[in-house]
């Protein structure tokens, strides 16, 4: 008797601990991070070099930035279990959710992602002053999975009644937000839309000239990039990431290159997946996704 008492305490011993595992999660040898290329390489690489070393630091493991060739790829990658934790914008978030059966969920992001926009930018030659004298012009966004280069530009454009299949003497995708800008000066399109925070970098640094380019159109806040986890890393160490990003202050000089790098004020926590709604909706409305 004892001894079968005995087997049902291991037995029940190795189901909870087991459990605890399950629960637990993987902690991974590498933590694999990538970002949405949104920007040319050299500058990606210049941004998250920097965080995949301070990260590093934070939570005792080595970190690695991958980069990748498209959006896609960042979300197939965290499907597959390639990547650990990608910046995503609003619809790649979508996207690696849909594609991960709900599991890859939001961690952190900036302030200023909460009251994301686009920009909607031409030049003098185009004589372009509302959206609806887009009609009949050749017209850029950036890469066909960006929230703020594609999905939510289409999104206004459809509500100001343009639909760019039928309205656009033609549409292209410049891969990017600064190729979209220098598509635009150059006079390769008439018109493009790209997101205001690069838009302003692009400004700042003077690798715009606001006499050739300029916008004329600001669309109403939304929801967009964030840092997302697979679902089933170790809940420990995703607290830990995302602790590590939480915890970046300005008045910490070497935080503050950080958030230089990401042009963020500060990092705050995603409470819910529910926030992410209005991108989900407003990529079906747009037939992005089904």
């Amino acid at each position: 008797m004892r001894r079968w008492l005995a087997m049902i305490a291991m037995i029940g011993l190795l189901i909870m601990l087991g459990a605890q595992e399950a629960v637990a999660g993987e902690i991974p040898a590498t933590l694999r991070m990538s970002a949405i290329p949104d920007e040319n390489p050299t500058e990606l690489m210049r941004i998250y070099t920097p965080f995949a070393q301070f990260l590093q630091r934070e939570i005792g493991i080595p970190v690695q930035f991958t980069p990748v060739v498209d959006y896609a790829a960042t979300v197939e990658g965290m499907a597959a279990n390639k990547l650990d934790l990608v910046w995503f914008g609003g619809l790649t978030h979508v996207q690696a959710r849909i594609r991960t059966n709900n599991t890859a969920y939001a961690i952190a992001m900036r302030e200023e992602d909460l009251q994301f926009k686009s920009v909607f930018i031409t030049n003098p030659q185009a004589n372009i002053k509302s959206l609806q004298e887009l009609k009949g012009k050749t017209f850029a966004f950036g890469s066909a999975g960006s929230t703020s280069g594609h999905t939510m530009p289409r999104y206004f454009l459809l509500k100001a009644g343009i639909v760019p299949e039928q309205d656009f003497s033609k549409f292209s995708f410049s891969g990017a937000h600064d190729a979209t800008a220098l598509w635009v000066q150059s006079g390769r399109v008439d018109a493009g839309a790209l997101n205001f925070s690069v838009w302003e970098k692009l400004v700042d640094t003077k690798k715009v000239d606001i006499k050739q380019v300029f916008v004329f159109w600001t669309t109403p806040p939304y929801v967009d990039y964030n840092w997302t986890v697979r679902g089933d890393l170790d809940t420990g160490l995703v607290d830990k990431i995302k602790q590590a990003f939480l915890k970046l202050d300005r008045s910490n000089p070497e935080h503050a290159k950080l958030l230089d790098l990401h042009r963020a004020t500060r990092y705050i926590a995603v409470e819910s997946e529910e926030i992410f709604q209005p991108i989900e909706e407003a990529a079906r409305q747009g037939g992005l996704i089904k």
